[in-house]
């Protein structure tokens, strides 16, 4: 994979720079997976996707460094050999080769301490009031028993405690 980004020298001759890559292949498979990093669709790398790929890369630039190394090598540098910029650029590329994928830093991990997620959150134990009424007394859950209150179509008036006792209270009538 070649490019040829330049920059004009005093006596205007045109400066080009070589990327090179080992792969240039999987550096195309890397670069489509940075530039759909937070936008599936994306078809393009944004300078926030490329600050990304560098800090992963162990390349220390913020938005605005990157724009003034892309600046550098697109636009007129007096101050810089073209030995110079080539080294960077080259240095760029060892690092970004060696990067899979973007790397997903200060992910909260789930506690495992003490048994797995789920024994821990079926402890019936430790649940209270409607959620511990989801288990029964070994702690497995009841479904659908342990979330709803069933309705009963019995023609009584709800929450009415003393059903089929009227008739045993009454025997005469």
């Amino acid at each position: 994979m070649s490019s040829s980004a330049g920059s004009t020298s005093a006596n205007n001759d045109k400066l080009n720079y070589e990327v090179k890559f080992k792969d240039p292949k999987e550096m195309k498979r890397r670069w489509e997976a940075f530039t759909k990093f937070g936008a599936a669709t994306a078809t393009e790398m944004t300078g926030k996707n490329f600050d990304k790929w560098l800090k992963d890369a162990g390349k220390k630039a913020n938005y605005a460094e990157t724009k003034q190394i892309i600046a550098t090598v697109a636009q007129d540098k007096a101050k810089a050999s073209k030995r110079d910029i080539q080294e960077e650029i080259d240095d760029i590329c060892a690092k970004l080769e060696r990067l899979e994928a973007p790397v997903v830093k200060n992910v909260a991990k789930p506690n495992t301490e003490g048994g797995s997620v789920y024994s821990r959150l079926t402890d019936h134990t430790k649940y209270t009031g409607a959620h511990k009424e989801r288990f029964d007394a070994e702690g497995k859950g009841r479904g659908k028993a342990g979330r709803v209150d069933a309705v009963e179509n019995t023609g009584y008036v709800a929450s009415y405690k003393n059903k089929d006792t009227y008739d045993k209270s009454h025997p005469n009538k």
